[in-house]
């Protein structure tokens, strides 16, 4: 006989790993207890030493699938002599390493249960074990007890109780537990948030949606706005609605079988949407598709798809039947998700028809995850719902704990200590009050939950992100240093750091628009160095963005600007543009871009998009951030031409020849989606020759690729397979998104390497 003391630590906690253990030791006939300690589970087992060796070796091969076993030691203890193996009761200190799960979908057998006639939650739609249902959104404070979550008012019934007790039940302390003797119940509710009597609140709400209405129902994470996604009167009556005009909807179909009525999908895409994130998988339409509104995603080539991924979901589709839905986050045009009743009734009336919802409070609005695959690798696009806050490993040891407050658009912030940084779920733009509210609230949970008092705030080198106000105020009003960082430098620490790369690397950074070193906007750039420094190898030729942020939404102020830079009339294009703009509108543009008035100078790849896109005539405003280029790709991915444009290798990059070459193609009139593919394979051509030479220069042949244009799936296969044909070995982003929503884990990078290498003394700012 021996006895063993094992600490297991990672997300080990509310993931049902007690159980499971408790089962394991009792099938080897093994004693001793299991307790959940400190942010660990500490086992003592006692028996024979096969025995034990099986037991610490299926603690790892066989753990629940919620589970993520970062460490796991073991050593011998004097053996005790006990007769049987206990749960004990957890105990209550905090420390750091402590672990929330995320939201999770429906497990197979809460699924079984769902539609078993047998069961005493037929048709229930908020059954949950320990293996899935809301984790992170009913929290309200760490540790994670029913007592701190917004199932507190709920009073278990005997038979929720017995199986929360009995330690081989599958719902063991599963803190959402609940049935319909005990738990939250559906409601339905008119167009202007007034209950309405019905025995089957579910049912008719179906049976509103298949008449043609708009519906707003109350999920996880928030409201969504749900409609048929067949019928074309509906879904733009629904934009109409919620003005958004042209911005892609998301749609829930019932199985992968629906989904491939629609879209192509390869295994990889499969395995996504059917994972427990049950994230929102973008997949490539069919040409041939038919039952889907063409209004769903005008002018893109992918479909947003997701698989329902709770009982309430799964019962909708259900009474639905083979019809899609349109199920897209319940605000109206770029607000933050509606996710308190009150609110949803106020923002939400004047478009849903009729309410669904329920009495389980949302604490944490979380949004869906988005995600698409890229080469048969995941790209995250949005990193939420069944993500967060699941814990990235560093490369190093953070000495400090550290607050990286992201972005402005796309934010999430995160915190660090040891080597864990656990990111936040989707905030939202900041320029929205709401979502700087929650995004001031939520890193107070964050704080609270994972026991991490920040000693240091890092945040983006823009003066005016209200990130960065909210880590300067907080360092001077806390006495804490404050320090920036490069926008373009966190991109590049950010791919580093997921993929555990510890020495220097060439970045090609390549997005919309970031604060630079010279009070330039960049945003196409060649990066050589790790997360001490960085130098700037090689960038993309600037021009002047007239009227700075507004050039953004009108991309025929790009247009003008990269024609005047290649002093091209494009007469045919001025004059249609004079006759769409008003003649007076363009000729004080012109002046903008000439005198550099109002106009700052700009590398951006996304504004070389824009203006390509509208010398080509697909769009000459936008309605949401990168519609022109995802257009410009849908027209490319039309074509499997391999031609490219004229190519200038020079310092800048020098992308004259491709904007005549562009011009030269719309004067023959030159089929577009042909230009589209000539413009996507030139850029590819000069990323790919540019990074062969810094490769030859500095002697490194590891390239990462980040930046908002990656999430185009054409570049981003182009750039990676030409250049690992070439040898180089290519890091794209697989667990944080390539655009803003990644940033703070490449800004926590940085700061966890200073602080290691003891290039920044604490001190208070």
């Amino acid at each position: 006989m021996q006895r063993r003391t094992i600490t297991v630590s990672g997300i080990v906690q509310g993931v049902g790993f007690r159980p499971f253990v408790y089962s394991l030791a009792s099938q080897l006939k093994l004693v001793g207890f299991v307790q959940n300690r400190s942010g660990q589970v500490s086992i003592e087992a006692e028996g024979s030493l096969t025995a034990l060796d099986h037991f610490t070796e299926q603690l790892r091969s066989k753990a629940p699938a919620l589970a993520r076993i970062d460490r796991l030691s073991s050593h011998s203890i004097p053996v005790r002599h006990e007769n049987h193996f206990q749960i004990l009761a957890s105990e209550t200190t905090l420390a750091a390493d402590v672990f929330v799960s995320p939201d999770m979908a429906m497990c197979a057998d809460c699924r079984r249960e769902l539609f078993d006639p047998a069961d005493r939650r037929y048709r229930y739609p908020f059954l949950n074990c320990t293996q899935c249902g809301p984790r992170l959104t009913i929290i309200h404070r760490a540790p994670y007890d029913r007592v701190n979550t917004t199932m507190a008012a709920f009073e278990m019934c005997a038979a929720c109780r017995a199986e929360y007790e009995n330690p081989m039940d599958r719902r063991f302390h599963a803190q959402p537990i609940a049935c319909p003797a005990c738990g939250p119940r559906l409601q339905l509710l008119d167009e202007i948030a007034v209950p309405i009597e019905s025995a089957d609140p579910l049912a008719s709400f179906v049976a509103e949606i298949k008449q043609g209405k708009i519906g707003a129902l109350k999920g996880i994470g928030g409201y969504h706005l749900v409609c048929l996604a067949n019928d074309d009167a509906v879904v733009n009556r629904l934009r109409q609605r919620k003005h958004r005009q042209q911005k892609p909807f998301a749609i829930m179909v019932r199985d992968c079988t629906q989904a491939a009525k629609w879209c192509r999908i390869d295994a990889a895409e499969q395995q996504r949407l059917l994972s427990p994130q049950r994230p929102i998988v973008c997949l490539r339409k069919r040409n041939e598709a038919v039952g889907i509104s063409d209004a769903i995603a005008p002018g893109n080539a992918f479909l947003g798809v997701m698989l329902p991924y709770s009982p309430l979901h799964e019962l909708l589709l259900d009474c639905v039947g083979d019809d899609p839905l349109v199920m897209t986050s319940g605000n109206r045009s770029d607000e933050p998700i509606a996710y308190q009743d009150a609110d949803a009734a106020e923002r939400l009336r004047g478009i849903a028809d009729r309410f669904l919802v329920h009495d389980r409070p949302i604490r944490v609005r979380c949004d869906d995850s988005v995600t698409r695959v890229i080469a048969g690798r995941e790209s995250p696009i949005r990193r939420s719902r069944g993500a967060a806050p699941m814990p990235i490993t560093l490369p190093f040891h953070c000495p400090q704990p550290v607050l990286a407050v992201g972005g402005q658009r796309k934010n999430v912030f995160a915190l660090a200590t040891g080597t864990h940084a656990f990111l936040s779920h989707h905030i939202g733009d900041l320029d929205d009050l709401s979502a700087l509210d929650s995004f001031q609230r939520d890193i107070g949970l964050y704080e609270q939950l994972f026991g991490i008092t920040p000693r240091v705030l890092v945040h983006d080198l823009h003066p005016d992100y209200a990130s960065t106000s909210y880590a300067i105020q907080r360092a001077k009003r806390e006495s804490l240093l404050a320090f920036a960082i490069q926008h373009h430098h966190s991109h590049l620490a950010s791919c580093m750091a997921e993929h555990g790369i510890e020495s220097d690397v060439i970045g090609v950074v390549f997005d919309g628009s970031g604060f630079g070193g010279d009070e330039a906007v960049w945003g196409g750039e060649f990066l050589i160095g790790g997360y001490r420094s960085f130098k700037r190898a090689a960038h993309l030729r600037p021009v002047r963005l007239p009227g700075g942020d507004k050039a953004t939404k009108e991309p025929w102020r790009v247009a003008l600007s990269y024609l005047t830079m290649a002093s091209c009339d494009a007469e045919g294009w001025r004059s249609g543009i004079d006759q769409a703009i008003g003649p007076n509108a363009v000729r004080i543009v012109q002046q903008m871009i000439d005198r550099g008035f109002n106009s700052p100078w700009t590398s951006s790849a996304g504004r070389l998009f824009d203006a390509v896109a509208a010398i080509t005539g697909v769009r000459q405003t936008v309605h949401f951030e990168g519609q022109a280029a995802m257009e410009l790709e849908t027209l490319a991915l039309q074509s499997d031409c391999a031609q490219t444009y004229a190519l200038n290798m020079t310092d800048p990059v020098d992308t004259r020849p491709l904007i005549r070459g562009v011009v030269a193609d719309c004067k023959n009139k030159v089929d577009t989606t042909l230009i589209a593919r000539r413009f996507h394979n030139t850029l590819a051509a000069i990323t790919v020759q540019t990074c062969i030479q810094l490769a030859k220069s500095a002697s490194i042949d590891r390239i990462v690729l980040s930046g908002g244009v990656f999430m185009n799936t054409l570049l981003a296969t182009l750039i990676s397979e030409q250049l690992e044909a070439k040898g180089l070995n290519v890091f794209t982003h697989q667990r944080v998104p390539a655009n803003d929503g990644g940033i703070a884990l490449g800004q926590l990078a940085i700061a966890a390497h200073a602080l290691q290498s003891g290039n920044i003394a604490l001190k208070s700012r």
